[in-house]
């Protein structure tokens, strides 16, 4: 079965589902679906991670550079939070996660808002100066160029 593993991932994919279906349960390749498992939730967890470094890098841009406000940063906005939609309906319990991912990649952002502006690093809060709410808030933008 380890082979089938190895050498044809959709083949064993589709005869675990098979095996668990029939209930043939000492038959399952129960290691490698556990770490399968286990890697499907941590790609989810990447995914968001990803999308709100993204989204925070365009927020931060679209803040500290309103003069520079091109279309494709709002477009970037919009579709982050899209598939951040997408995401949170199809593994609602990753919102558990928000606050610690907006955590882990807001200092992520910072650097890559620095570095695609030109400004520099202390430009841009230390923290992440917006909530939750607002971050993932498809109606809302930050207010060009007003900190709190």
């Amino acid at each position: 079965m380890t082979t089938l593993y190895r050498e044809d991932f959709y083949a064993w994919t589709q005869q675990q589902a098979k095996l668990l279906q029939a209930k043939e349960f000492t038959e399952v390749d129960w290691q490698n679906l556990i770490e399968e498992i286990e890697s499907m939730g941590i790609s989810e967890r990447k995914e968001l991670t990803s999308r709100l470094r993204v989204l925070l890098m365009h927020l931060l841009k679209l803040h500290y550079q309103p003069r520079r406000h091109p279309r494709s940063w709002l477009s970037t906005i919009n579709e982050q939070r899209n598939q951040l939609e997408l995401l949170f309906r199809t593994s609602p319990s990753l919102h558990r996660e928000v606050a610690d991912e907006i955590a882990y990649a807001y200092p992520r952002a910072r650097k890559s808002a620095a570095v695609e502006t030109g400004l520099a690093l202390s430009t841009f809060p230390d923290a992440c100066p917006w909530t939750v709410t607002e971050i993932l808030n498809t109606d809302w933008l930050p207010s060009k160029g007003q900190s709190r």
